[in-house]
């Protein structure tokens, strides 16, 4: 039997082989490497000759190879997220190789798109709330001690304002202003998934001064509600979002190593009389036994504690896959001295992440670990304020007292209520200690076989902390001679444990697409402290039986949490939110608060009278509502601030009660109540905001629009009770309502962009208004407000309130009158209520410390191998109150009482003031600046020894200028009040960067 369809097929085979035949023959390659706008290669791109099917995407080191590729005049297109896509014309030659190189600039708009939020990420399309990307590119540059100093004036509506110079200072953050008065301000700060405990370890000065800003690859900050009523009772002042870099799937290995010298240097002082002027002043003023004491020397105080400091910074990582298993391994060493001597940070970190797909790519599991050691030394801090006030006519040294200069009575012991030598007390005082931390989670993604659109999501996640410290002081020290020296140790250990799962539900039909999650959160804050035994000096020890009780807390919070995320056309998003908290800081009945969201967007860009615009990249339309809670209230009150409860005094607070068996005395310690308040509940915020996002011209030109309103209720503070009405001062209460208003503005604008030369420019600016609203609780109508703000001088002196319609923490003094030669006139005010005479019924509300508007701007500029970058912030509106001034401003303070003489500020020439006039307005300054953070210059030296080495080179200046009407040390004083304040140095850094 014939088969002329086998006949026939066989003929269309021998045809079709024929033609791949001549296809083959009239066919070449398309090599080459892509490159970013540093010169460095770019894994992963798409490769793609336009038309066809054929492509390839970039190795490791950025080469690729496409064959097959049809003779003839093509197109290559290189493309890769965040970056612009390139469209290279190519003219293939059959049977040989073209080589084509191309470096990517990049885009602003779509470098962030897959945005990470709470539990999980986004499209950037569906977000419907605030939300800002700092990505590591646009990290600030040179010494980095803290992680969250990468971002410092990059985003709009984000304060972030370090505690001094101190090595690894504690910093604050403010995210659109404060919604509390008492509770904690600072944002909830995540890391890989572990939200993590923002209350410092006893022995460190940051909670983030234990992390390594080098593993960092980028930070999120989730502003408004929308965003943030994911996390409830924690989200109230904003989220902060720290992703850490990670190995990639098919990466080759490679290896990274960094390192930065860096000196820093006192760039400022506090204008203090010196030795000449002392003497002059004294001269004229001084009795006859005060011009005796009067020294010899000339000595500058603050040149003797102050000193020019170093720091090296060594990182070294490896990142690859080994198979299916992409790997990051990293480990760094930073040693800094500070500027005030004695102060040292040394700080030892490691990290290992793993993120391998498993079972048919079905489970993604990632696995995060970090470790670090920290030994600190602090400085005596008090010194800076010796340092001002120490008569500048006496020397350093000494023959008693460990060898330095001390104030002395007739019988050689020290004058008790003297200033102490300054370098003696930074000189006999150890301060040091030791903090081991370790943050870590796994994370199981999985994605169910039957269900594939539906992912279930396992987080187990610890952040543990240990602490042990010692302050010891020897009895040659004046400053405590009488009591035979101090050795004082303590030790602590905080650890959280988290349990995270949820279910992702992410589905497109049509033209809709919707996107469920759901789950539950568990989380334990567990602090415990032993007791130790206080061995002094005189070796006098005090039985372990006087401390039988070791200290230990905890608080939970338990949680449900909901999401839905729908998006109609890839132009409509709305998204709802609700989550459900459950603390044991409250009582029963007041445990549980709920925390609904909601937020819509409107993508402007993608309808169809604004598709042909093409100079229009994206125009999106957001707003959103939600309410968000606070219950953190540990620093002021613990975590029991429902339940009656009695403290174990410390050592002076005991009392001898008999003797022991073998006859030493027996001391008991006394037990103090502390107050509690059984109705206490959550502090609510309810947040407004409305948003615009934009990118013009190919996105040269991009950025956002935001205007918020946030109402805070049942504000959680501790306040002060009536005189007599208990035995408790001050306990928590939710006293009232707080307000805050503002205007965010954040611009991108790439003026330039080439293949060798480039260059970007960041603007950010926000405006907060910051207002209390009520005070709920306050029956009597002459109620003034709740005073704070505690300042040197005098006993129990505070400088601010918190009144109705009046910003938090507001000034409260007397307004100054002034001569006819504008000079202050001492002891005179004005009497503002009219009564004929100045009482404190006179004090007004005068300025706050918070910035009304802050700004930033920073800029990155290419060419070539070349780089040069800066970083400047703006603060508008904030006040300081010079508290060095207000106590050392006068000539009160050359003759103390006690029978010596201390140095004053020069400010005393100009007010002639005689004695202190700690409330008057002549004191809050106009604290607005211009700082210029960092300047940097890098040289990108490219590839050496067969392409086998990069390396780089950098230069960098930090502080480098401040610009301001401020007459004191600095004007960047988080807290409103000068004084004692550790100067930010200016620091220059040389750093090399190897990757092999």
């Amino acid at each position: 039997m014939k088969h002329p369809y086998l006949a026939k097929l066989l003929f269309l085979l021998l045809f079709i082989c024929a033609g791949f035949t001549g296809a083959f023959a009239q066919t070449g390659s398309v090599s080459g490497r892509v490159l970013d706008e540093q010169s460095q290669g770019l894994p992963g791109v798409t490769v793609l000759i336009e038309g066809t099917s054929l492509g390839n995407s970039t190795n490791a080191d950025g080469t690729f190879s496409i064959q097959n590729v049809p003779a003839g005049q093509q197109t290559l297109v290189v493309s890769f997220i965040g970056y612009t896509t390139k469209r290279l014309p190519v003219a293939v030659t059959a049977g040989q190789n073209t080589e084509v190189n191309a470096t990517l600039g990049e885009n602003t708009t779509l470098l962030n798109e897959a945005v990470v939020v709470g539990y999980g990420t986004q499209r950037r399309q569906d977000v419907t709330g605030s939300v800002a990307t700092v990505d590591s590119k646009d990290f600030v540059q040179g010494q980095i001690t803290n992680p969250e100093q990468l971002i410092n004036g990059k985003v709009a509506g984000v304060q972030i304002t370090s505690g001094g110079g101190a090595p690894g200072s504690a910093t604050s953050i403010r995210i659109r202003g404060g919604a509390s008065l008492n509770a904690t301000n600072e944002p909830l700060i995540i890391i890989d998934g572990v939200p993590i405990d923002g209350n410092s370890i006893s022995g460190a000065a940051s909670p983030l001064s234990t992390i390594n800003p080098n593993d960092i690859e980028t930070y999120t900050v989730l502003k408004d509600a929308s965003a943030t009523a994911i996390y409830g009772s924690r989200a109230s002042n904003g989220v902060i979002i720290i992703t850490t870099k990670k190995g990639l799937q098919g990466e080759k290995l490679a290896v990274a190593f960094s390192s930065q010298f860096s000196i820093a240097k006192k760039y400022n002082e506090v204008d203090v009389l010196s030795a000449d002027q002392f003497r002059a002043v004294v001269d004229q003023r001084g009795n006859e036994a005060q011009k005796a004491q009067v020294g010899a020397a000339s000595t500058n105080w603050q040149d003797v504690i102050f000193q020019t400091a170093s720091t090296t910074d060594n990182n070294i990582s490896l990142t690859g896959a080994l198979g299916k298993l992409p790997f990051r391994v990293s480990a760094g060493y930073l040693n800094q001295d500070g500027i005030l001597r004695t102060s040292n940070l040394e700080r030892f970190t490691g990290s290992i992440s793993l993120t391998p797909v498993l079972l048919k790519d079905n489970l993604r599991l990632t696995l995060n670990a970090k470790g670090s050691r920290a030994n600190s030394f602090f400085a005596d801090e008090g010194a800076i304020g010796a340092a001002i006030n120490f008569d500048p006519t006496k020397p350093v040294t000494g023959d008693n007292f460990g060898g330095y200069y001390e104030w002395t009575q007739a019988n050689g012991n020290p004058l008790a209520l003297a200033t102490r030598n300054p370098l003696g007390l930074l000189e006999l005082r150890r301060d040091e200690a030791t903090v081991d931390r370790f943050i870590g989670n796994v994370q199981f993604d999985y994605r169910l076989p039957f269900l594939t659109d539906l992912r279930a999501v396992l987080n187990l996640g610890t952040d543990r902390s240990s602490s042990v410290g010692t302050r010891f002081v020897p009895a040659i020290a004046a400053r405590s001679f009488t009591r035979g020296g101090e050795n004082n140790q303590y030790a602590q250990d905080r650890y959280n444990k988290l349990l995270d799962f949820y279910l992702n539900y992410v589905k497109s039909i049509g033209g809709s697409r919707l996107d469920l999650t759901g789950g539950y959160s568990y989380q334990d804050f567990i602090r415990e402290e032993p007791r130790f035994d206080d061995l002094r000096e005189d070796r006098t020890v005090f039985s372990p039986a006087a401390f039988p009780f070791p200290f230990k807390t905890q608080n939970t919070l338990v949680s449900f949490f909901g999401r839905a995320v729908y998006n109609l056309k890839d132009r409509y998003t709305a998204t709802a939110t609700l989550r459900s908290d459950g603390t044991s800081r409250f009582a029963p009945g007041k445990q549980f608060g709920y925390f609904p969201a909601v937020g819509l967007a409107w993508s402007i860009k993608d309808e169809t009278f604004l598709k042909g615009v093409d100079k229009i990249t994206q125009l999106k339309l957001r707003a959103g509502y939600g309410i968000t809670g606070q219950q953190d209230l540990e620093t002021a009150v613990g975590n029991y601030p429902f339940l009656a409860r009695y403290t174990v005094g410390d050592l002076n607070t005991q009392y001898q009660f008999g003797y022991n068996a073998d006859g030493t005395p027996r001391y008991i310690s006394t037990q103090r109540p502390e107050g509690y308040n059984k109705d206490l509940k959550w502090e609510e915020t309810t947040t407004y905001n409305a948003g615009l996002d934009y990118g013009i011209l190919d996105d040269r030109i991009s950025g956002s629009i935001d205007v918020y309103k946030r109402e805070t209720k049942d504000l959680l503070a501790v306040v002060a009770l009536p005189a007599g009405s208990n035995l408790i001062n001050e306990f928590a209460r939710n006293i009232g309502t707080l307000e805050n208003r503002g205007i965010e503005v954040a611009l991108n604008v790439v003026p330039v962009r080439s293949e060798n030369f480039n260059w970007s420019v960041n603007f950010n600016a926000a405006y907060n208004d910051n207002e209390i609203t009520s005070l709920s609780d306050v029956t009597d109508p002459n109620f003034t407000g709740y005073l704070v703000g505690d300042i040197s001088g005098g006993t129990g002196n505070r400088i601010q309130i918190n009144s109705v319609g009046y910003p938090a923490n507001s000034f409260y003094v007397y307004k100054q009158v002034y001569g006819p030669e504008g000079n202050p006139l001492e002891g005179v005010y004005a009497d503002l209520n009219g009564d004929g005479q100045v009482t404190e019924l006179d004090k007004y509300r005068y300025k706050s410390s918070n910035p009304k508007t802050t700004l930033g701007l920073s800029s990155n500029v290419s060419y070539q191998k070349f780089n040069l970058s800066f970083t400047m912030r703006s603060y508008l509106d904030n006040y300081v109150y010079n508290n060095v001034y207000a106590d050392r401003g006068t000539y009160r303070g050359l003759f103390d009482p006690n029978n010596f003489l201390g140095n004053v500020s020069t400010n005393a020439l100009e007010t002639n003031f005689a004695n202190n006039q700690f409330f008057s307005d002549y004191y809050v300054e106009n604290a607005s600046f211009v700082r210029m953070d960092n300047i940097t210059v890098g040289y990108n030296g490219g590839q050496l020894f067969n392409e086998k080495l990069n390396f780089g080179l950098t230069f960098a200046v930090q502080n480098v200028f401040v610009i301001s009407d401020y007459r004191g040390l600095d004007p960047e004083i988080f807290s409103g009040i000068d004084r004692n304040f550790y100067p930010r140095p200016r620091t220059f850094t040389v750093g090399l960067n190897l990757g092999f």
